[in-house]
């Protein structure tokens, strides 16, 4: 099944005509129609640390949703509104995101804020699946950064349109244009201001909007009344220019603004706003703003581009498979009249029980009526239907298409896709990334029932936290996407569960993998009495180029003629395969990026049987592997490293040490930028030497980039380490 939403062909004769003849039958309303274009469903993601749930808090505070803005951190011993669990507030990070609802004029806004560390980062994903629209929010110090890139990844996975905000304008060394620049030239998406600002750093006053060419200033006690005013003076040459920029790029990437630019005609200020939305919709184009959110500026002309801008659930294409038809693609018809589908795209164990967060894309969703659960069959109640604020819910008796609420009480898990029972349809499920780091872990109070509960319950919520039980050891091993990210559910697990967990040292996803073609011939014989065992395979093993084939892990090819092996025994064959992938041969960790070609053998009569040739190819793999001049990968990480310019030689030569490879350094102001590659074994604690050795002032954020071989002396190391392991538990 597909982890995207696909591009959608126009509904035409290929459709299941069953379906199209239902829909066609079914005219939307007038009033769901008006409803809907009236509605937004928006994300707001960025890097760490570049103001998101501030900038949320205020669009909550000026929309009229809280009566009181309070900071990221708890410092006023309260905290962001998004921000509810006590362990966000302590950390000044967001860890899950959170959905709330408002109303901006007259459109109904839907808005999720997401977490900005990469170690959360299928919250960022779960929540681009099912929003039509997004906030990307960038610092103008640090502009595009690591997770920046990342975003801009997944918003281009789930096909999402975006408008760019310029955030923390009242920083020192802010520069909006070197940020635009760098959306150009990192992102890769065409942009333009559609404002200027009015000073930057201490003196940033407003902004002025380049449409209208009017100042924009935000007076107030906490910036609620905005108020206009006529260019400065100084600033009338800059607006000017910002908007032939602006009209320069529009004319690239939209008709209509193109044509008139070749007649050298000057377009209307409306023209320029349907450009500009036309454009952002079809992702050809990021409209960027500028404002600071701690200062409460530029929020409310940021809330007016996301109502102008960004795409009503009648304008984003959806898809869903026929499940009943070949999985063939259809259409979702976002109206309320049409047969109920929804997505569940988040889980939250709360004090009623299981919570599940439900996109409506089709149909309406009422209290007390019947939904089928597509992947098991079984049909559910919905006892209860909310609408969420943050941690807070208000109780609703229907949501029609294009809304997000929540469900008490269904036992399912995230991605499952319900339906009215008239349509066996499914939606595509969400892209989740491998984890990248393990941890053994183990209760201090053995045979605690908490224990298990609350992993499963954590392995529920969180499709990329993994537990399994090592056949070896018998521990249980929790896998996730970094340190913070398992140190964060063993706390979670001593707080909400009353569990206190010791934990090993964390273990290194390591993976083996062959390097040059190896054939092989093997037979399997063995004889007790009675039905012996026999299998004889032939073939040869060879590396998957990982350019190629970046999504396959492995593959199995059968070009066995002439039936030498029974067509009965083949799976066989390839289960024998994948049972030697699973633990490798060298260090017991999975072999990947590897292509078995099977292409003759022989069998027996009577002795030959499935258990022999699953055994025959695991032992022909095995060897064929151990003669491949095989290698260990590790995970290499993208680390960058924000700190001071006095502590820079000192964070270049301790990434020197742990064997990372610079790719960049900028310099900004008094501030350094260090992006570099680092082995992800060669990592642990570095975020404790990073603190002692730039006075607390230096910061640093890390994300999986891929997996590379390790050095010949690690390896024969790690080899060792293995054997010595194995010897010890004999």
């Amino acid at each position: 099944m597909a982890a995207s939403r696909p591009s959608v062909a126009p509904l035409a004769a290929a459709l299941n005509k069953r379906w199209a003849t239902s829909a066609a039958s079914l005219a939307p309303e007038a009033e769901d129609i008006d409803r809907l274009r009236r509605l937004r469903n928006i994300g707001i993601s960025a890097h760490i640390d570049s103001g998101k749930t501030t900038v949320t808090e205020r669009m909550l505070y000026y929309t009229g949703r809280i009566k009181e803005i309070h900071e990221v951190r708890g410092r006023d011993n309260v905290g962001a509104t998004m921000d509810w669990m006590d362990l966000e507030r302590e950390k000044g990070i967001t860890i899950q995101s959170a959905a709330t609802y408002a109303e901006w004029g007259n459109t109904n806004l839907n808005i999720i804020d997401t977490p900005g560390h990469v170690d959360f980062t299928i919250e960022v994903e779960r929540a681009l699946r099912v929003l039509d629209g997004a906030v990307l929010v960038l610092c103008s110090v640090s502009g595009v950064q690591s997770q920046t890139i990342t975003v801009d990844r997944q918003m281009r996975r789930y096909d999402v349109p975006r408008i760019s905000f310029i955030n923390k304008m009242d920083r020192a060394g802010a520069n909006p244009q070197r940020i635009i620049d760098q959306i150009r030239n990192k992102l890769k998406i065409p942009a333009a201001a559609l404002q200027v600002s009015i000073g930057s750093e201490d003196a940033f006053e407003g902004v002025v909007d380049i449409l209208s060419r009017k100042a924009v200033y935000n007076r107030g006690f906490r910036g609620e009344d905005v108020s206009y005013g006529e260019v400065p003076e100084h600033m009338v040459e800059r607006v000017e220019a910002a908007r032939e920029e602006l009209i320069s790029v529009l004319a690239e990437v939209d008709d209509e603004i193109g044509e008139l630019f070749i007649e050298d005609k000057t377009p209307t200020t409306e023209q320029l706003h349907d450009a500009i939305r036309r454009a952002t919709i079809a992702r050809k184009f990021t409209p960027v703003l500028l404002g600071s959110a701690i200062k409460d500026k530029g929020i409310q002309p940021l809330l007016d581009a996301v109502i102008r801008y960004l795409p009503d659930p009648t304008q984003v294409k959806n898809t869903m498979l026929d499940i009943d038809n070949n999985e063939q693609v259809l259409d979702v018809i976002p109206y309320s009249n049409q047969p109920f589908v929804g997505l569940a795209f988040k889980l939250e164990e709360g004090k009623f029980g299981q919570l599940t967060y439900i996109r409506v894309y089709q149909g309406r969703l009422e209290k007390g009526q019947f939904a089928q659960h597509v992947r098991t069959g079984k049909k559910v109640k919905i006892s209860r239907l909310v609408r969420m604020h943050s941690n807070s819910m208000e109780d609703v008796a229907s949501v029609g298409a294009g809304e997000i609420c929540a469900l008490f009480g269904i036992d399912c898990a995230s991605g499952d896709t319900f339906t009215d029972g008239k349509t066996n349809c499914s939606m595509s499920t969400m892209y989740v990334p491998d984890s990248v780091i393990s941890l053994a872990l183990t209760p201090k109070v053995k045979n605690s029932p908490n224990f298990s509960r609350a992993l499963n319950r954590f392995q529920k919520e969180d499709p990329t936290f993994r537990v399994h039980v090592d056949s070896e050891s018998k521990e249980t091993i929790i896998s996730g996407m970094g340190e913070l990210h398992l140190d964060i559910y063993v706390e979670r697990m001593r707080r909400e569960y009353n569990v206190d967990c010791i934990t090993g040292k964390p273990r290194v996803a390591f993976r083996e993998a062959a390097m040059c073609k190896t054939t092989f011939e093997y037979t399997h014989k063995k004889q007790t009495g009675g039905a012996g065992q026999f299998a004889r395979v032939i073939g040869y093993i060879e590396p998957i180029d990982p350019k190629e084939h970046a999504d396959l892990p492995h593959e199995f090819v059968n070009n066995v003629v002439g039936g030498t092996i029974p067509i009965q025994f083949l799976a066989a064959c390839e289960k024998g395969f994948e049972d030697g992938l699973q633990q490798g041969f060298m260090i017991g960790h999975p072999i990947v990026g590897v292509r078995l070609v099977l292409e003759d053998g022989a069998s027996h009569e009577v002795d030959s049987s499935e258990l022999a040739f699953r055994l025959a190819t695991f032992f022909a793999f095995r060897e064929a592997f151990r003669a491949s001049s095989p290698r260990i990968l590790e995970p290499v990480m993208t680390v960058d490293v924000s700190l001071p310019v006095e502590f820079q030689g000192n964070v270049l030569g301790s990434l020197n040490r742990r064997k990372g490879i610079i790719v960049n350094t900028e310099t900004q102001e008094d501030y350094c930028a260090i992006t570099a590659e680092v082995p992800l074994n060669n990592m642990f604690g570095y975020s404790t030497e990073l603190r002692s050795g730039t006075q607390g002032k230096g910061e640093f954020t890390m994300e999986y980039k891929r997996h590379a071989t390790v050095p010949m002396d690690v390896q024969e190391q790690l080899i060792a380490d293995y054997q010595k392991k194995l010897a010890e538990k004999k």
